[in-house]
């Protein structure tokens, strides 16, 4: 039962996130990953004994502890990822705030001049 959930709860994210790309409310770039971890959730869903495989692998006893720290290691190094993204944004909004503020006192600077340019004309 919990291996058709989750492959309907695979198949509903893998449609929501194309659904997210085509409305232009997530990048393509973001999607990959989520794309990526839909699709191995549906494969481990299809084919179980995968993990089990794995697991045997890397001498692990309990096998869904294995894919429960693949999962905390790929969220770990995302948000990594998504925090030196939000650093950079937060480096160019305070650089554009700061070039804003420069040409708006250069504007009413020169504002300033051409008022006083009129009034000594009349």
């Amino acid at each position: 039962m919990i291996y058709k959930f989750a492959i309907i709860f695979s198949i509903i994210l893998i449609l929501f996130i194309i659904n997210l790309v085509k409305k232009n409310k997530l990048d393509e770039k973001y999607s990959i990953l989520w794309l990526f971890a839909s699709f191995v959730i549906l494969v481990v869903s299809v084919f179980p004994d995968i993990i089990t495989i794995f697991a045997n692998k890397f001498n692990v006893y309990y096998p869904p502890a294995l894919m429960f720290l693949f999962a905390i290691i790929i969220l770990g190094a995302y948000i990594i990822h998504i925090s030196t993204v939000l650093t950079k944004q937060n480096k160019m909004i305070v650089k554009l705030t700061q070039e804003l503020g420069i040409l708006k006192e250069k504007i009413e600077k020169s504002e300033k001049e051409k008022s006083e340019k009129e009034k000594r004309k009349e």
